[in-house]
């Protein structure tokens, strides 16, 4: 499976690297994330002491590590590496949906760079994860794409952190994940105050030390 994943990954960089210069700005912002998630993952999630392993962490039951949290966790990151790399390949002076395409390209190959890296580590491999990271990423295409979805949806991270931990990404006890749906975005609502108006949809959990939680 790994081997799989590995050629896989190195077909991407390759994808990257096309055309010599043309794509070598996003190949080495690449290699410079892949640097930086592998420093954190040493310093902060052990990365390198275990054998590769991968982990059936199933989905939103009470009885998995944070009640699911975490899997919208990462899909909520996958999606903001996206947008973040899409804005800044635009910038860059690539086209609108080539910049979509290579910035969620860029965040499906990092965040499952890291979820690699976590089968080195006591977390392991997780396919859910994966499949999280990769509908993320998708996600951060087609809001950066079509105009009028962004204009009606948001997806939203409200996060107050303890400070009491470096790992700040992990912390979902202090998070929540929402959707939100933006009067604005409807033509059918006109009015001035009412285009205001926005409804929320979110999940979290509190309580989660891993394992099972009496509260969820």
């Amino acid at each position: 499976m790994f081997r799989l994943i590995f050629i896989f990954f190195m077909t991407l960089t390759l994808v990257f690297a096309e055309n010599n210069e043309s794509k070598k700005d996003i190949l080495y912002t690449n290699l410079v994330g892949m640097a930086v998630i592998t420093a954190w993952g040493v310093a902060n999630w052990d990365y390198g002491k275990s054998k590769p392993y991968a982990d059936n962490e199933e989905w939103f039951g009470r009885k998995t590590e944070s009640g699911g949290a975490d899997k919208f966790g990462h899909f909520y990151a996958s999606y903001i590496v996206g947008s973040g790399l899409s804005g800044l390949y635009e910038s860059w002076g690539y086209r609108e949906k080539d910049a979509a395409l290579y910035g969620s390209l860029s965040s499906f190959f990092l965040l499952n760079y890291m979820e690699i890296g976590d089968a080195f580590s006591e977390f392991g491999f997780s396919y859910e994860d994966f499949l999280m990271n990769t509908l993320g990423s998708l996600s951060s295409y087609f809001f950066y794409t079509y105009p009028e979805l962004s204009k009606r949806i948001d997806l939203r991270i409200e996060y107050v952190p303890s400070f009491d931990t470096t790992d700040i990404v992990t912390e979902y006890e202090k998070m929540k994940f929402l959707v939100a749906f933006k009067a604005e975005g409807f033509d059918f609502i006109t009015n001035p105050y009412l285009q205001y108006t926005e409804l929320h949809m979110g999940y979290y959990t509190r309580n989660y030390s891993g394992g099972y939680s009496q509260e969820s």
